[in-house]
C-alpha cells in the first residue's frame, strides 16, 4: 500500500471506528461484533505503525499507549467547577425554590422551570476540546485547580477523542463537565476477580472509579470498566448559542458526548419534587450508584441573575437521599468461610437502619483491612451501605473509645471444621486447608450450580444448606444421584419444584466445557481463564494431564493459574469427584468444534500484530484444526506466525530453526488444512 492509499484507508478506518465506538458506548446500539471491531482496529494499528506520520491525536489507537507518568500536573480551570449546596428531602427542595423566587423578585406561584438529573456517585471531571479534538482532561480538585488525567480519560470508551459534527456545530473551544463512574455489575465482577486472586476488594464503585483515574499508568486504568456522563458546559467559544440547561443536554449528544437519559425538564418545583421522589424509589434498580438528584434553574439568563455565592451557585441544589451511613457498635468479630476456604472477618453489629434496611453484619474484608482501620470489638463505627452492596465498616469513631475494646485475632483453626488455617506468602487471605470443611462445601455447591457454572435453576442457597445439613450431598457429584422423591420430602419443596430441579440437573450434563471448568471452583480460574483453558485443551482429560510448564505455555495463563490447576487435578479427592461426575453422565462439550485434524500435534506461537484477523481468532483457527497455541518458542515449537512489529520470538525461532510463517503463509496453511 503506497502512502496516499494508506492515508485514505486510515482516514476511512478512523471514521468507521469512531462511529462504531459511539454506537457501542453512547447509544448502546452496536451494529458489528467485537471481533469485527477488533479487525478494523488491528488494520488501523498496522497502517499507523508502517506510517507513524499518519497518526493523529484523535485516532482510536491513541486511547491507550502513553508511558506511565511520574506525577499528575496541576490544571487551572478556566471557569471554576463549583460545588453544590445540599438539600435533604422535599421540604428543603421547596425552600430552595422559595429562595430562587425571592432573589428574582417573583411572586409565589409564578413557575420557575428546572432541569432535574440523577446525581451519579462518581468522580467529577472536566474535558477541554479545541477545534473538536480532546486537548485536556482533569479532575475537579478544589474547584479552581485540578490534576491532569488526560491519558487516563482517553481510555474510557464513552469519551470521544474527537467531537462529532461539522465546523458550524463544533465550538472552537469547549470545556464540558461530567462524572466518571463504574457500573455496579462491573464493580462486583471486578471485585470477585480481585478476591479470587487474593487481593482486597474495593469498598464501593466510587472508590474504585477514583482510584482508577489516579493511576500513573494509563494501561491500568484501561483495564477498569469506567463510564462517563456529561451534564454541563464550562467554557464555550464559537458554535451554536446555548440558552438553557435543557438545550445543553440536547446539544452534548449531538457532539457525541453521553448524557443521562433520566434527565427531565420540570415546569415547576412540584414536578421537581415528584422527580426526586420517583428517583429515590427506583435508585436500587439503576445500574449505577446515585445519591440524590440535582435540580438546576433551566434558563441561563435567570442563572446569571441569580449568580453565585463563594463556591456554590444560587441556581442549583443537590437534593440528597436518606443517609446510607449510620453509627453503631461492633458487638463481635467472627470469621466466615468461603468456597475457596478464605476466612473473611465479619463485624456483628448492634442492629441499625441504613438506607431503610436493617444491618446486623458488615464485612471487614481481611485481617489487613481490620488492622488498617483498627476495628476492635466494642468500637463505635460508621457503617455504610451503597445500593445492595454488602454493608461495610467505613471508619472507627476513635473518640468514643472507653478502653474496654478488644483487638480481633485471626483463629489458627477453622471455626467450621477445626482444620489448620494458613496464610500463603505474598497473600492477604487466610485459608482453611480442610477438604471436608462443610462451609466450603455449601459455597462450592452454590458456585457449581450458579448461572455462570452449571446453571442449575432451582438450586438455591437454602436448598443447598438443607441437602448438606441432612447428609444428602457430600460433593457436586452427589447432585446427580438425587431423585424427585427425596427432594419432595424437603422443607418448602413440592413435587413440581422437585421434578423441575431434577430436569435442570439433567440438562446441566451437557454444559459447555468452559462453564464446567468455572463451576469446579478451581482457584484463580474465573470465567475468562476457564474459556482460555477450554479452547486450548478441548477436554477435561487433556487439561488434567497438563503439567505446570505446559499450562504456563498457554497464552493468558500465568504461574499462579498453572499451579492452582495442577494442584486441583493432582488431588485424589478431586479426581474421585470428577470420576463420579463422568460416571453420572456429565459430559461437558467443547465449544470450539474441530473442523479437521490436519494440524493435530502441531504447536503455534504468534508474535506481532496480525492485519486480517485478531490474535484470538488466529489461535482459535489453529485449535479448530487440532493444533495448540503456546506463549513461548522452544525447540518443540512447530510454527511461529509473525505479524507486524514482531518481538524477540521471531529471532529466537530462526535461531532454533523453527519454521517462521508470514501472515499470508499462515492463511494459506489454514486454507489447506
Amino acid at each position: 500500500m503506497n502512502k496516499e492509499a494508506a492515508r485514505r484507508r486510515a482516514l476511512e478506518l478512523r471514521r468507521e471506528l469512531v462511529e462504531h465506538n459511539h454506537r457501542y458506548h453512547v447509544l448502546d446500539a452496536p451494529i458489528i461484533s467485537d471481533a469485527e471491531y477488533d479487525r478494523l482496529l488491528t488494520e488501523l494499528v498496522a497502517i499507523e505503525e508502517a506510517h507513524p506520520d499518519l497518526v493523529t491525536p484523535d485516532s482510536p489507537t491513541q486511547r491507550v499507549g502513553a508511558a506511565p507518568a511520574e506525577e499528575f500536573a496541576a490544571v487551572r480551570h478556566e471557569a471554576p467547577m463549583l460545588s453544590l449546596e445540599n438539600a435533604f428531602g422535599a421540604d428543603q427542595l421547596r425552600e430552595f425554590d422559595a429562595r430562587v423566587h425571592r432573589f428574582l423578585g417573583l411572586q409565589e406561584g409564578e413557575p420557575v422551570a428546572y432541569v432535574a438529573e440523577p446525581k451519579i456517585d462518581g468522580v467529577a471531571v472536566e474535558l477541554v476540546y479545541k477545534q473538536g479534538t480532546l486537548h485536556l482532561g482533569s479532575t475537579r480538585g478544589d474547584g479552581m485547580t485540578g490534576e491532569d488525567i488526560t491519558q487516563n480519560l482517553k481510555t474510557i470508551g464513552s469519551i470521544p477523542l474527537r467531537l462529532r459534527g461539522d465546523r458550524k456545530v463544533v465550538p472552537e473551544v469547549l470545556s464540558v463537565r461530567g462524572e466518571v463512574f463504574l457500573p455496579i455489575a462491573d464493580f462486583r465482577r471486578h471485585n470477585r476477580e480481585r478476591e479470587q486472586r487474593g487481593e482486597p476488594p474495593f469498598a464501593n464503585p466510587r472508590n474504585m472509579a477514583a482510584g482508577s483515574l489516579r493511576q500513573l499508568d494509563p494501561r491500568i486504568t484501561a483495564k477498569r470498566p469506567l463510564d462517563a456522563c456529561f451534564y454541563g458546559i464550562g467554557v464555550q467559544r464559537g458554535g451554536r448559542r446555548i440558552g438553557s440547561q435543557w438545550e445543553v443536554l440536547s446539544f452534548l449528544p449531538e457532539l457525541g458526548l453521553k448524557v443521562n437519559p433520566l434527565a427531565r425538564r420540570c415546569p415547576d418545583v412540584d414536578a421537581g419534587v415528584a422527580y426526586y421522589q420517583e428517583l429515590e424509589a427506583r435508585r436500587d434498580a439503576l445500574p449505577y450508584e446515585i445519591d440524590g438528584a440535582v435540580i438546576k434553574v433551566d434558563d441561563f439568563a435567570l442563572q446569571e441573575e441569580l449568580g453565585v455565592k463563594s463556591r456554590s451557585p444560587r441556581w442549583a441544589t443537590a437534593v440528597k437521599f436518606a443517609s446510607r451511613q449510620e453509627t453503631t457498635v461492633v458487638r463481635d468479630i467472627v470469621v466466615q468461610v468461603g468456597r475457596t476456604g478464605v476466612l473473611t472477618p465479619v463485624a456483628i453489629l448492634e442492629p441499625v437502619q441504613v438506607g431503610g434496611v436493617e444491618v446486623r453484619r458488615a464485612t471487614l474484608h481481611n485481617l489487613d483491612e481490620v488492622e488498617r482501620k483498627d476495628v476492635r470489638i466494642g468500637d463505635a463505627v460508621l457503617v455504610g451501605r451503597a445500593g445492595d452492596v454488602i454493608p461495610e465498616v467505613v471508619q472507627v469513631i476513635a473518640e468514643r473509645r472507653t478502653g474496654g475494646e478488644r483487638r480481633f485475632v485471626m483463629p489458627d483453626s477453622c471455626p467450621e471444621c477445626g482444620s489448620r488455617v494458613v496464610r500463603e506468602e505474598g497473600e492477604v487471605a487466610y485459608r482453611c486447608v480442610g477438604l471436608a470443611c462443610p462451609a466450603q462445601l455449601k459455597e462450592r455447591l452454590r458456585h457449581f450450580g450458579s448461572r455462570g457454572g452449571m446453571d442449575i435453576e432451582g438450586l438455591g442457597d437454602k436448598l443447598v444448606s438443607q441437602l448438606v445439613d441432612q447428609g444428602l450431598l457430600r460433593d457436586a457429584a452427589g447432585l446427580y444421584q438425587l431423585d424427585a422423591e427425596t427432594l419432595a420430602g424437603l422443607e418448602r419443596m413440592a413435587e413440581k419444584s422437585a421434578a423441575n430441579l431434577i430436569a435442570a440437573i439433567e440438562r446441566s450434563k451437557q454444559v459447555p466445557l468452559h462453564r464446567f471448568l468455572f463451576a469446579l471452583g478451581i482457584r484463580h480460574v474465573g470465567e475468562h481463564v476457564a474459556r482460555v483453558l477450554a479452547d486450548h485443551f478441548g477436554d477435561v482429560e487433556a487439561l488434567a494431564r497438563a503439567g505446570p510448564e505446559e499450562l504456563e505455555a498457554v497464552s493468558g495463563v500465568g504461574p499462579e493459574v498453572a499451579r492452582a490447576v495442577t494442584e486441583f487435578f493432582g488431588d485424589e479427592t478431586n479426581r474421585a469427584v470428577l470420576a463420579r461426575l463422568a460416571a453420572a453422565g456429565v459430559k461437558p462439550r467443547a465449544e470450539l468444534e474441530r473442523t479437521s485434524n490436519a494440524l493435530a500435534g502441531k504447536t503455534f506461537v504468534f508474535t506481532g500484530t496480525l492485519v486480517t484477523m485478531s490474535r484470538q481468532e488466529a489461535e482459535r483457527e489453529v485449535v479448530r484444526r487440532g493444533a495448540r497455541t503456546v506463549a513461548s518458542v522452544t525447540k518443540n515449537t512447530d510454527f511461529v506466525v509473525v505479524g507486524e512489529s514482531p518481538g524477540s520470538k521471531a529471532e529466537r525461532a530462526r535461531a532454533l530453526g523453527v519454521e517462521v510463517l508470514s501472515e499470508d503463509k499462515f492463511r494459506a496453511l489454514l486454507a489447506r488444512a
